[in-house]
Parts: structure tokens; sequence; C-alpha cells
């Protein structure tokens, strides 16, 4: 199991990481989503042991990321965001290479790298250069590394990251044969990635845990809100100020309008039907309402929700 407890990393004065706490249960597929520049690939490069946190603590199987790092970097299988492959070498010699430097016993090598070849789709390309692979052959080889000493738990930051529809496709599936029978965090900002291989989400947004939970647990809306979506006509800051001040409305936030005085705004509410609420006000105010309607929240509107900033 994965414990990250009050976590902060700070770069001169600005703070990456701000008191981040999740786990992560043995044989759990861990989503981990947020925009770019929340924190994602920070919080992965300290659970691996790349970089220390200023404050705080990650422990593995009990042990401390910090005290035990190299113990630790034995039970992690790390595939970063940037791949780094040796491009001169062959998939083959760079395989050997990495069996050896995990200190693979020499007469189990080429078990562990056949092994990784077959889980990975890799026989076709065995031969060849690294720079002459295509990008999904390349992440496929970056999975290789990382599982080659057969880790218990596999860390992977952004690992559909430029690929085409059909690569992604094919590696997503691969993440999920190998989530069957290993611990796996998966860093990304990509929602369909996340539903389609994660049994579990946790959403960061600029250095803070804002969301975790199931899919499901996240878009039924544990808070017992609803959001309310509709389309006025008038002038957007009296209609903004007028629906704010109503006691049920938790927040508000505008979304794509139709320009001119025609504004948009979705309201969370935290109590009764809030349609009533924006028809009665709109008649006692004599707005043009165009629009009203309320739905169950996706995993994309729970996320824009939770990382978008108020205007």
């Amino acid at each position: 199991m994965i414990q990250v407890q009050n976590l902060t990393k700070t770069y001169s004065e600005s703070k990456a990481l701000d008191n981040v706490n999740f786990e992560v249960q043995d044989g759990e597929v861990l989503g981990f989503l947020g925009p770019n520049g929340a924190g994602k690939s920070t919080t992965m490069k300290i659970i691996t042991g790349f970089i220390a946190p200023t404050k705080g603590t990650v422990k593995v199987d009990d042990l401390d990321v910090v005290d035990k790092s190299f113990e630790i970097r034995q039970k992690i299988g790390y595939l970063p965001e940037s791949n780094p492959l040796y491009s001169d070498m062959k998939v083959h010699e760079y395989l050997s290479f990495v069996a050896s430097a995990r200190q693979i016993p020499k007469d189990q090598r080429q078990k562990s790298i056949k092994r990784m070849v077959d889980v990975c789709g890799l026989s076709d390309v065995i031969g060849k250069n690294i720079d002459a692979l295509s990008k999904g052959y390349r992440q496929r080889t970056g999975l290789a590394q990382a599982m080659i000493h057969d880790p218990d738990i596999l860390v992977m930051d952004e690992p559909t990251s430029g690929l085409d529809p059909n690569q992604i496709v094919e590696i997503r599936d691969l993440i999920k044969k190998i989530g069957e029978k290993k611990t796996i965090i998966l860093s990304t900002h990509i929602l369909p990635e996340v539903t389609a291989t994660c049994s579990r989400v946790v959403i960061i947004n600029q250095g803070k845990i804002v969301a975790q939970g199931t899919a499901d647990e996240l878009t039924a809306g544990a808070s017992g809100k609803q959001v309310v979506y509709c389309k006025v006509k008038g002038d957007r800051g009296i209609i903004r100020q007028t629906l704010s001040e109503y006691h049920p409305v938790s927040s508000i936030k505008e979304y794509a309008g139709e320009g001119g005085d025609m504004h948009a705004f979705a309201l969370e509410i935290s109590e009764g039907d809030g349609r009533e609420l924006v028809y009665k006000a709109a008649v006692s105010n004599n707005w043009t309402l165009l629009e009203l309607y309320h739905k169950t929240e996706n995993l994309e509107d729970v996320f824009r929700r939770l990382t978008t900033s108020e205007e």
C-alpha cells in the first residue's frame, strides 16, 4: 500500500504541492487526474524517489521514501512522461541493459526479457533500433523497462501522451491487462484514459487534492448537490449577482454562451429543485430565460467544475 500524507513540495516561493493526502490500496489502479501544471508529475517523482518532498511523508509498504529510497525503487516500476530511452540501442539491447541495471541475475535475464516482449507486444520490433520505432512501440518499450524486474507497483506519468487514437487504445488495453496483477498509479489529464482503465480517481488542482473516489462516486455527487444549467438574456453582472444570493446556490460559474447579452451559467444547488429557483428568479426580474435544465454530471463535468477557476 502507498500512503501519501501531508505532502508539500516548494520551489523557491512557489508551492507545487500543498498538503496532499491520499492512499493507494494493493491491487488498485488509481487515476491521478489533473490539468497541466496541477502537480501530477511532481507527486509521481516524489513517490518514486526521484526528488525529495519539502514536507510530509510517502510510505510504500510502510517504508519511508526518503529513508528507504533504494528498497522502494526495487518495488516500483516507473514510466516517466519523457520516457527516456537510449535511441541508438536495439530494443533487445536496451532491455538487456535495463535488466542488468536492475540486478536481475544473468541466468534469469533472457527469461525476463522474453516475458516483457510477450506482455508488451514487442516481438515484431525486438531487433530494431529504438530510434526507428513508432511512438506507440516506444511507449511499449518504456513499459517493458518499467516492469522487467517484476515490481509490485507500476507508476506511469502520462503514458498515452502524443499517441495517435489507435496507439492510445492499444496502450490502454495493455495497462488494463497489467492492472489485473499489479498496483498502478496512472497520472494523466486525459479523462477517457481514467474511465477506461482506473478503479478509483484522485483529482488534483493547483497542488491540492480537490476530490477522490470511484468515478461513480464522483459523478453521483457525493456532496448531494445538483448542477443546473441556464441561458439568460440580460445584464450579466445583475443576473450573476442575483442568482448567487439565493441560499441554495453554493457556487455559480459561467460557460460558453452565445455572446452579446446572452449569458450561460452553471449553478451548484445544495437543496431543492434548482430549475424552479432559476425560473422564479427570471419571472421576478423580468429576464428572458431561453434554456434551463439539470443533468447528472459525468466525469468531465466534475473535472471541469473542480479545476476551473472562478471568473
